[in-house]
């Protein structure tokens, strides 16, 4: 059970939450006991994983926020400390994806990537940062990828993420002498809307793109969302104190 000094449940906040890898560590971090505020482009989105936490027993607040935008973050930070409890986890996940070859690339393509990964995980981690410092106690976990190395058709989504590697080692030198880490991690192959959608835009069908990517892959299967949420599990816990500024690779192999 994860609780505060004063014995009330420890509040997280998972960015982009409604659905896959976010709906997934939501529903896990309420399981180890975490308050958890469930944010997404749409309040109403949030609602589904809200209901499954509530239904298991947990606590947890629907958000409605644009996390590239500063005003929003702001009130939804505010009113997650009100409604909660000041948030000391803060888990960085929501992402889009607009793939294209650079030459094709549109100039929208590479901003709306860009705001939705950098812009809102910054955005999102300076307004929660004051109340992890204030309880000398904070978790960050920010959601790279495999294609940080390198992906064809993603300059844009490539960048953004190894720019968010950068972003949590410099976090975690700031920010480490109040007790909070940051860390990141890099999914590899994960089944997901997004990984459908990508399926759909290179005309293949789903099951058997699954098949070739997990042959692929060492441990010879596809990813699941719960995966990554085992993970973050680990990362926010009391005993990954000494773990920061790392980012972890959680592909069934070395870089899948």
């Amino acid at each position: 059970m994860s609780t505060s000094p004063n014995g009330s449940p420890r509040v997280a906040i998972v960015t982009g939450a409604a659905r896959g890898i976010g709906a997934a560590t939501a529903l896990r971090l309420a399981q180890d006991g975490f308050a958890v505020a469930v944010i997404d482009l749409r309040e109403d989105d949030a609602r589904g994983t809200v209901e499954a936490i509530e239904a298991a027993g947990g606590r947890a607040l629907a958000v409605g926020a644009d996390v590239g935008d500063a005003e929003q973050v702001q009130a939804a930070v505010g009113r997650i400390a009100d409604e909660l409890g000041p948030p000391v986890v803060l888990v960085n996940n929501a992402g889009v994806t607009r793939d294209n070859m650079l030459f094709k690339m549109s100039d929208v393509d590479w901003d709306v990537v860009m705001r939705v990964h950098l812009r809102g995980s910054f955005l999102m981690t300076r307004a929660a940062q004051e109340h992890m410092i204030e309880a000398k106690f904070g978790r960050i976990v920010n959601l790279s990828s495999t294609s940080a190395l390198g992906n064809r058709g993603q300059a844009n989504y490539a960048t953004a993420k190894a720019g968010l590697q950068g972003f949590t080692k410099t976090l975690a030198i700031e920010l480490g002498k109040f007790g909070v880490t940051a860390n990141s991690i890099a999914p590899g192959f994960i089944q997901t809307e997004m990984t459908r959608a990508t399926a759909e835009r290179i005309g293949e069908e789903w099951e058997s793109y699954v098949a070739k990517r997990a042959a692929a892959i060492p441990v010879a299967r596809a990813g699941v969302p719960e995966d990554i949420a085992h993970t973050v599990s680990f990362l926010v816990s009391e005993g990954a104190g000494f773990v920061s500024g790392q980012v972890i690779y959680v592909a069934g192999g070395p870089r899948t």
